[in-house]
């Protein structure tokens, strides 16, 4: 049995599809997107092997240099150090309610827009008081400087 040029195409990109579900790097879908791209053309077309090899590696290396950058922006997301404090600072000034006690040098925990977070105060402030949260206090954008109101 002898397969079609077309049908291996669409079988290699397949392999690295594969390939690229079991390794990191987002580079592997390029050269299946540049198999499939070769496949569909050697489907319309009657060309030679040097032709198509030639097809795949610069449809490949295009997609690859053009798209790569654009690709994992989006499909990677954003890690916690790359989000910025807007969420954070729009808490700051508002109202929120004790959850636990805190007491200082040791956090507790308040609410503020139905959602809990740490909070540290220069006094000790007993659970179900209101607070103005003044500040966020630590790196990672969990836990507010509050004083009581």
């Amino acid at each position: 049995m002898i397969l079609s040029p077309a049908l291996i195409w669409f079988l290699a990109g397949v392999a690295f599809l594969i390939a690229e579900l079991l390794v990191p790097g987002f580079i592997l879908i390029f050269f299946t997107a540049g198999c499939w791209i070769t496949g569909l053309i050697v489907w319309g077309m009657d060309i030679d092997v040097t032709m198509q090899i030639s097809i795949f590696i610069i449809s490949s290396l295009v997609l690859l240099f053009c798209l790569r950058k654009y690709s994992i922006k989006t499909f990677k997301g954003t890690t916690r150090d790359e989000v910025d404090d807007r969420y954070a600072d729009s808490k700051i000034g508002k109202t929120a309610i004790v959850t636990k006690p805190i007491i200082p040098g040791i956090p507790g925990e308040i609410k503020v827009a139905g959602s809990f977070w740490r909070a540290i105060a220069d006094i000790e402030i007993e659970e179900g008081k209101s607070v103005i949260i003044q500040g966020q206090e630590s790196d990672d954008g969990l836990t507010f400087k509050v004083k009581i109101l």
